[in-house]
């Protein structure tokens, strides 16, 4: 995948994770999906089971909007440096952090998420 490709990806792609269709999100993924983000560190395996997460963290966060800052094609994927708007209560939480993005064909078959949320879980409270 040339960056280019990578790019025009994440542009149809991103906008899934906002407005709470995690339906339409899920089915970017590949049925044998592997997903890790912080709060599944052990990973989630397979789109149902992919789902039913999905389900809980974009009602949980349904105007949260992710946007690529850069791109950096890798075998049969890419790596992707990205920027995070959090509505939390009365404030924005901005987050950056990093993916690694598998795809075969149009479906992510791998996607791990990484950034530290130390400041997202304290706009969340106890």
């Amino acid at each position: 995948m040339d960056r280019r490709h990578a790019l025009r990806f994440c542009r149809k792609w991103l906008p899934l994770w906002t407005g709470n269709r995690p339906e339409a999100l899920v089915r970017a993924y590949a049925p044998d999906v592997f997903y890790r983000d912080p709060a599944v560190p052990d990973g989630i395996r397979g789109r149902e089971a992919l789902l039913a997460y999905l389900r809980k963290l974009l009602m949980r966060f349904p105007d949260w909007v992710w946007t690529a800052d850069e791109v950096f094609p890798v075998n049969g994927g890419f790596v992707l440096l990205w920027k995070a708007e959090i509505p939390v209560g009365s404030r924005v939480v901005r987050e950056t952090g990093m993916d690694l993005v598998l795809v075969s064909g149009d479906l992510v078959v791998r996607n791990e998420v990484y950034f530290d949320r130390s400041a997202l879980l304290a706009a969340l409270g106890p």
